[in-house]
């Protein structure tokens, strides 16, 4: 995500970071974000140059308008549900996000455009 910013951020794009900890409970607190990143996962000192929000739920009966937004407007991606012992929402649906990090690339006029999973960043950039 980091090399999209520095290709794009100069013009009207940008990546926003939601963390979540639905999905194994492996999102640490709030304020611990930006260390496990550049400590940890990925490590190697590694900074996202892009805002990186409180944690949200992205499913479930909390989970926040944004995504609930999102997933209504595009179609699912996922058909593999995944081992629901470590998915920590309910009730589980269909077009739930899956993995902590799902991609959805969205119209400078905020409408949602791509939902991903695993895409090669020269897709990604074919699409902006």
């Amino acid at each position: 995500m980091n090399a999209l910013m520095e290709m794009y951020g100069n013009h009207n794009f940008t990546v926003l970071g939601f963390p979540c900890n639905q999905f194994g409970l492996q999102s640490p607190e709030n304020e611990e974000t930006l260390d496990i990143l550049k400590y940890v996962r990925p490590g190697g000192e590694f900074v996202p140059r892009f805002p990186i929000f409180a944690k949200v739920e992205v499913n479930g009966l909390s989970e926040d308008p944004l995504f609930t937004f999102l997933k209504e407007s595009l179609p699912f991606v996922n058909p593999v549900v995944g081992d629901i012992k470590r998915l920590y929402w309910s009730p589980i649906k269909v077009d739930d996000i899956r993995w902590n990090f799902e991609r959805f690339l969205v119209t400078a006029n905020g409408m949602p455009f791509k939902y991903d999973l695993h895409c090669p960043i020269e897709i990604v950039e074919k699409d902006i």
